[in-house]
């Protein structure tokens, strides 16, 4: 039931709410929160550093020292700029304005401040280098701060969903047998469990079966953890990591850097960083543990999973319907869990792999983050957009499972979205740039998935490439690079902030966040595909209304020039409703809707008999 205006009653839950302090309002709003399903949210993706710094006081993270003690650098796109969880909480009006109704938080875990070779160091503004994965990095405030956000944000009807890791630590091990440089990987094959460095060498970890056998009696009689490379932990760190448990070696693969291919891809330390032994039922139990209680302690609402493809499938079968059950037996019941399984190619088989093999309900739709991207820009036509719908049939539970898929334009890893319009058109117009940005967010905002919109872009953020290139900050930025790109639809630049309401993009996604809010069809409705070419042109599809079958033409030109042609749609549909474009009042014939689109252009029309 929705909320209203006056209450005539007050319910069991309200009696409730009000003996445990809750305020009914607020009570209210969150039940009604927690009844929307993922496919129902419109997400917000940001890095708490790089968004709005509500207290300066916590900059330096409470350490002493110039960058390399604390992390804090302004004018580096490598370090920390200030950003913290009091400043997004101060800025939930302009979130919630844009039309987000949940927001994604970047790793806010306390984490190592700097790390990285003498020379190439950078700092943990990002989230992803974590020492104590139970409570707030300093340098973002404190677990109260949190816990404030995840009020506000709930007492708006907003949900919070947290970013986790469970394939790695901060690079806290080393090897002794390379001091100075990066480890090469060492393989099973050539370091088996079984010997200590290499096949030659001398048994250890007797009756160890492998890590094929997640009994713990078996993961018991693995004690040695110099079976590739001897660990060592610099005097100092023995204790950095919380829970304890994980500053001991033998939670941890131990082998090397990986090199992204093959067995490496499970094994292997990202660049340093302390690959985790995610197939002892220790290191599983301890993640249940650990995520669990960010449940307890704030309530959230999901959990975006970092890294996910690097971690076997087994450990995913254990920890998600461990999350999920205990979510729901805390009253959040529809608790939100999407993997990465980052690839820059169309490969929804790959995607879908890991909703069967891994259990994961939903995973990043870098499949469609690759067909709209192409699409919008012109650099192909729009039949990968076409294939989308019927490759959905490859995810666990099917088409209407892929309505719970995050889909995207662009992100902190891969680059934002403008950048890639620039790739592909380097010579356009300012017009034509802003254009198909807004074409590419009404696919994003009409077409199925979850739409995830990364922080910055709507307000032009292009940025220069991924990474670090696409981290701006939203409030007045001291780093150069960033100062010197050119934004979308605006004269204005990172020197100054950028929470600009009135700003092109920004009243474009909005317009277009209400009537997906308000149009059932856009976010729970089935797909049917109209049109699609393998040039850029017309591609348009029916989106059916769950609850009364009537159908919501969306259709979109991707081409340089404005076009007409028929669309087929259901006979029954007599006559439409503009919400958004130029919609005919009426079909032309029963089953054909003659449709103009200019250059660019896009229309969403609301079918009626």
């Amino acid at each position: 039931m929705g909320r209203t205006a006056t209450k005539f009653f007050v319910t069991a839950a309200g009696i409730g709410a009000a003996l445990l302090g809750v305020p009914l309002a607020l009570a209210d709003t969150l039940s009604d929160l927690r009844a929307r399903g993922p496919e129902q949210e419109i997400v917000y993706f940001v890095l708490p550093d790089r968004f709005a710094n509500g207290d300066p006081r916590n900059d330096r993270g409470g350490l002493k020292g110039g960058p390399l003690q604390t992390g804090y650098d302004p004018t580096s796109r490598a370090f920390y700029h200030g950003g913290d969880l009091k400043g997004l909480t101060a800025k939930l009006d302009y979130i919630q304005g844009l039309g987000a109704t949940a927001i994604w938080l970047a790793p806010i875990f306390k984490n190592k401040p700097v790390q990285g070779a003498k020379g190439q160091e950078s700092a943990g503004y990002h989230g992803y280098w974590v020492t104590d994965f139970t409570t707030v990095d300093p340098h973002f405030g404190s677990d109260a701060d949190f816990k404030a956000l995840v009020d506000a944000a709930h007492g708006r009807g907003m949900k919070v969903y947290m970013d986790i890791i469970a394939n790695h630590t901060a690079d806290v091990i080393q090897y002794m047998e390379s001091p100075t440089g990066a480890a090469s990987y060492r393989s099973k094959a050539d370091y088996p469990w079984s010997r200590r460095g290499g096949a030659a060498g001398e048994p250890i970890n007797a009756g160890f079966a492998g890590d094929r056998d997640g009994a713990a009696a078996n993961w018991a009689k693995l004690t040695d953890p110099s079976f590739a490379y001897t660990p060592v932990v610099p005097k100092g760190e023995d204790k950095i990591k919380v829970p304890a448990w994980l500053n001991d070696p033998i939670y941890y693969h131990n082998r090397g850097d990986t090199d992204w291919k093959g067995e490496s891809s499970q094994y292997g330390d990202f660049v340093g960083l302390d690959d985790l032994a995610t197939e002892d039922p220790r290191v599983v139990e301890g993640f249940i543990a650990i995520y669990r209680g960010w449940i307890d302690r704030f309530g959230i609402d999901g959990y975006r999973i970092d890294t996910a493809r690097h971690v076997n499938p087994e450990f995913w079968r254990a920890f998600i319907p461990a999350i999920r059950a205990y979510a729901a037996a805390k009253g959040i019941p529809n608790f939100h869990v999407f993997g990465e399984v980052a690839t820059d190619a169309y490969d929804p088989a790959l995607l879908a792999s890991w909703t069967r093999n891994a259990a994961f309900p939903a995973v990043l739709d870098f499949a469609f983050m690759r067909a709209a991207v192409d699409a919008a820009s012109g650099k192909t036509g729009t039949d990968m957009l076409g294939r989308l719908g019927e490759d959905d049939a490859l995810y666990e539970g099917g088409k209407s499972a892929a309505l719970q898929l995050p889909t995207f334009l662009g992100n902190h890893d891969a680059g934002r979205f403008a950048f890639f319009l620039r790739q592909a058109n380097p010579g356009m117009s300012a017009e034509e740039e802003l254009a198909r940005d807004i074409l590419g967010h009404a696919m994003l905002l009409t077409l199925r998935g979850v739409p995830t919109l990364y922080y910055g872009d709507e307000q032009g953020f292009a940025g220069t490439g991924n990474d670090q290139q696409a981290r701006q900050d939203m409030f007045a930025s001291h780093v150069a690079e960033y100062n010197v790109d050119r934004l979308v639809g605006t004269a204005s630049t990172t020197a100054t902030d950028n929470f600009r309401t009135d700003h092109p993009l920004y009243r474009a996604i909005a317009h277009l966040a209400k009537i997906r809010r308000d149009t059932p069809a856009l976010s729970r409705g089935a797909t049917l595909l109209r049109a699609s070419s393998d040039k850029p042109g017309i591609f348009a599809v029916s989106r059916i209304d769950p609850d009364t079958g009537r159908e919501i033409v969306v259709a979109f030109n991707t081409s340089a020039a404005p076009l007409s042609g028929h669309i087929a749609v259901d006979p029954a549909s007599g006559g439409f409703t503009s919400l958004a474009g130029a919609c005919p009042a009426a079909a032309q014939a029963p089953g054909s809707l003659s449709l103009s689109l200019p250059a660019f252009g896009y229309a969403v029309c609301a079918a009626h008999p």
